[in-house]
């Protein structure tokens, strides 16, 4: 059975409801709670998908780890026991002890930071056009899918309601200034590239990644979640080819439902076939088993 929600089951503030993550209040910290909701195409979808938010959580947990010798992170423990006066109900803590972050409270930087390390997806898209991703040129002639010669750092503004907007770098550092887009595009490329070394020894591919960082002083930190399936594009290398549309490890089942069926969009859609949710849920568990195990 799939978690919707956790607010009947923790005792503190709502303060901020996401398409999965629930951010509670709890004084000195935030308490992010990952439910099993699936969203596309800008709805959250029903049923939720079984066990989604513990593999998203405990994908976030291990890369957290691998990381925080070059970065610091939001993670101050994980260990639901520690939140019995929040949590008092010991089923309820049963049932979220693997989807929990008690995190410091940090101020968000209001820019999606994206590495890519192969044209694909929207970027293709818009190498088609114009030849370049995020005004970054590159050179012609490149194939779909193709992995490009250095990962590029390819920044969105973040915008809470609708579709976060592509910008440049010059753009960014109107936003937030040239130094913290400096330092930011740094991290994220050197980030991106420990990942996909780590992904490369497993047999899959990360294609393409997003970051959220944060400030506490003048100290940049790493917040939300780092290289899980809804924040990157997964492959695996036995299915990797040019020119194709590549099946990635994550709710693909779900977009590829959506898009063959005759649903318009703009309207809530019916709920999706249990085929569907059991496929997507195997798929997130299969890259946890073959990252973590």
């Amino acid at each position: 059975m799939a978690l919707d929600t956790a607010a009947d089951l923790v005792k503190a503030p709502l303060v901020h409801k996401g398409k999965v993550r629930e951010l509670y209040d709890l004084g000195e910290h935030f308490l992010i709670v990952v439910t099993d909701r699936i969203s596309a195409f800008d709805y959250i979808l029903s049923p939720g998908v079984p066990d989604k938010g513990y593999v998203l959580n405990t994908l976030s947990k291990f890369w957290f780890e691998q990381t925080a010798s070059f970065m610091n992170n939001h993670v101050v423990h994980t260990n639901v026991e520690l939140l019995q006066e929040v949590i008092p109900d010991a089923e309820a803590r049963e049932l979220l002890k693997d989807r929990i972050i008690v995190a410091k409270k940090a101020e968000r930087i209001s820019i999606e930071c994206v590495v890519r390390g192969y044209i694909t997806g929207g970027g293709w898209r818009q190498y088609q056009q114009n030849g370049a991703i995020n005004g970054i040129k590159l050179p012609e002639g490149l194939r779909k899918n193709q992995q490009l010669e250095a990962p590029i750092f390819t920044p969105a503004a973040k915008n809470d309601v609708g579709h976060d907007e592509d910008i440049s770098i010059e753009q960014m550092s109107v936003l937030v200034g040239e130094e913290l887009t400096r330092e930011l595009q740094q991290r994220s490329i050197e980030l991106y590239k420990l990942a996909h070394k780590f992904c490369e020894q497993r047999g899959i591919i990360l294609a393409d990644t997003k970051f959220e960082f944060g400030l506490i002083g003048n100290e940049i930190i790493i917040i939300d979640e780092i290289f899980t399936p809804d924040s990157s594009r997964y492959w695996e290398q036995g299915k990797y080819a040019l020119d194709i549309e590549i099946d990635s490890m994550d709710k693909e089942p779900v977009r590829a439902y959506l898009a063959g069926s005759d649903w318009d969009k703009n309207s809530e859609p019916d709920e999706l076939p249990a085929a569907v949710v059991e496929e997507t849920s195997r798929r997130y568990k299969e890259i946890l088993h073959r990252l973590v195990d």
